[in-house]
C-alpha cells in the first residue's frame, strides 16, 4: 500500500478509490491478521469520510432550486 494520507484532506474520489484497494486486498485473502485489521479499520474511516461528504452534498443539492415561474434556478438562504 501507499503512503497513507491524511483522511480528511482526501477529495472524495480519492478516499473511495482507497477503499476499493483496501477491499481488494482484504478480500485477497493474504494479509496478516495484523494487517488486515489495519486496513480494516483505515477502510471504516474512509468510508466515514465519504458519508460525510455525500451528505454535505446532498444538502448542498437541496439549497438548489427550480424557480416554477421563470424556470430559472435559485439558491436558498439557508447557511449550512
Amino acid at each position: 500500500m501507499t503512503e497513507k494520507k491524511n483522511i480528511d484532506k482526501m477529495e472524495f474520489e480519492e478516499a473511495l478509490e482507497e477503499l476499493e484497494n483496501i477491499v481488494k486486498i482484504l478480500e485477497d485473502g493474504k494479509s496478516t491478521l495484523k494487517e488486515s485489521v489495519d486496513l480494516y479499520e483505515r477502510g471504516t474511516m474512509l468510508k466515514k469520510h465519504c458519508d460525510q461528504i455525500l451528505e454535505s452534498t446532498q444538502l448542498r443539492i437541496n439549497k438548489i432550486s427550480v424557480d416554477k415561474d421563470t424556470g430559472g434556478i435559485s439558491v436558498s438562504e439557508i447557511d449550512l
